[in-house]
């Protein structure tokens, strides 16, 4: 098993670090060009987006643009973004957070073209619900159902199954450290709540992470600002040391710029999944009138993530100045220890609470993926399941995501949490590769849009006739 594990490391550190990042780089900066810098000059159209579809009465089984927001910001806002940022900056200096911002900003470019084409190629499945994703327009656009069926795979085992292990087990650790609250109680606890919502249905999982996400981003962000607020002379000297040691990193960095550069993209791509393709699954399922508005809205969420939450947990070390480059302190417990600093002993049991939010919805997030790419296989005789699992593959997923939870919450995941990461390479490049064959099509429904916006039509609508080639274009 530890030689299996090594392997599994030796891959992914090539992987990650010579082909997946050169490529989502690439990639942003094409999209980014391709749009004429989407990310900045429909800045304004996005945020009027999201708040204009928040609280926005649905019908049937219909999810708004906001809950579809909500949904993959549910999954890509986690753990990840308290404890990874932390381990960025002790591993490669302030410098990172530079690093993680400007992959970001090309994120945004490639997160909207990804979420563009999941709208256009979405697949209508009755009472104005909807599923799509890269599965279905792999299948539906390009023709390659294997190809489909196996990122479908990937991702449900992935998100579903794997990443969902890790949160259950982030949950019960942080609540025994801050509560002495036993695992097995914790376990139970997450399990149950998870199987409520779950089965469910779709409805369920976006109205409960309409209510979740504002709730915990909010709680985080203004934990924060607070520290920012009472170090407000450090600012300016924060913002200096990021920039001069994005560039000139401290002698402390092992790797000297290689690391801190890495450190950061791969903490940016890893928090806002910009190019992953799991994001796209869940703005397939918004209602709207056109694909461009779930496009601007999740590329907006790439901000959300990166710029918003990730830089809340960089400015409350970095201005508490309790960490220490390549110190033995680090993630979670880096961030408990700032926050105490300011706000005294109760900091690890609010940060416990506010763990607890993160992490829960990203476990209903990361279902939600699992369960589009599942449904996939329901009924289908390809010969890829066998008949009597794709049947029932939902019901069967649905008791697989339970059991990881109950799994996760008592296992040691080093090697699962690899694994997975080597599972989201092979995810990537699946997508990338297809999001690049296609990505000519969310330019021409973004000429569209901006057309008929600059014509003075307050809501565009969208007709597929303007597309060279409908093939696959089933909703519209």
């Amino acid at each position: 098993m530890e030689s299996l594990h090594g392997v599994i490391n030796e891959i992914n550190d090539f992987l990650w670090t010579y082909v997946i990042i050169i490529a989502l780089i690439a990639s942003g900066v094409i999209f980014t060009l391709r749009t004429k810098f989407v990310q900045v000059r429909l800045l304004r159209e996005m945020v009027k987006l999201i708040f204009g579809s928040a609280g926005a009465k649905t019908s049937g089984k219909e999810v708004s643009g906001f809950q579809a927001f909500c949904v993959s910001t549910a999954s890509r806002v986690g753990v990840g973004n308290i404890a990874g940022v932390a381990i960025a900056i002790v591993t490669g200096g302030p410098g990172a957070v530079f690093w993680m911002w400007l992959i970001a900003f090309i994120g945004c470019a490639t997160g909207f073209v990804e979420s563009t084409l999941a709208q256009i190629y979405k697949f209508p499945r009755g009472e104005g619900k909807f599923h799509g994703g890269p599965a279905y327009f792999i299948q539906n656009a390009l023709h390659q159902p294997r190809i489909a069926k196996l990122f479908a795979i990937l991702i449900s085992v992935t998100f579903g199954l794997i990443y969902n292990s890790v949160q259950a087990n982030t949950i019960v650790q942080s609540m025994e450290t801050a509560f002495e609250l036993d695992k097995s109680i914790t376990a139970l606890i997450v399990a149950g709540l998870t199987a409520l919502v779950i089965f469910g249905g779709t409805t369920r999982i976006a109205k409960l992470a309409e209510m979740i996400v504002p709730i915990m981003a909010g709680l985080y962000l203004i934990s924060a600002c607070i520290i920012v607020l009472m170090n407000i002379e450090k600012v300016p000297a924060m913002f200096a040391l990021i920039i001069h040691d994005a560039f000139e990193p401290q002698a402390a960095v092992g790797g000297g710029f290689a690391a801190v550069f890495m450190t950061g993209v791969r903490r940016g791509l890893f928090s806002n999944e910009a190019g992953e393709g799991s994001v796209p699954n869940a703005a397939a399922t918004a209602s709207g009138k056109h694909p461009v508005r779930q496009g601007l809205i999740q590329s907006f969420g790439v901000y959300v993530d990166t710029w918003f939450v990730c830089s809340a947990t960089a400015f409350a070390i970095l201005l508490t100045e309790q960490y220490a480059i390549g110190g033995e302190l680090t993630g979670v417990a880096l961030v408990q220890t700032s926050l105490a600093s300011v706000y005294g002993t109760y900091a690890p049991h609010v940060l416990a609470g506010i763990v607890f939010l993160f992490a829960f919805s990203s476990i209903i997030g990361n279902y939600y993926y699992g369960e589009v790419n599942i449904a996939f296989f329901e009924g289908d005789e390809s010969g890829i399941l066998p008949s009597g699992i794709a049947k029932n593959a939902m019901n069967i997923f649905r008791v697989g995501v339970i059991a990881m939870v109950l799994f996760g919450s008592f296992a040691e995941l080093g090697l699962v949490w690899d694994s997975a990461d080597l599972f989201m390479g092979f995810l990537c490049l699946t997508n990338l590769y297809a999001i690049a064959r296609l990505g000519k099509y969310s330019f021409i429904a973004l000429d569209d849009y901006v057309s008929q916006k600059n014509n003075g039509v307050e809501e565009p609508t969208f007709d597929k006739k303007i597309m060279p080639n409908t093939d696959g274009v089933k909703a519209w």
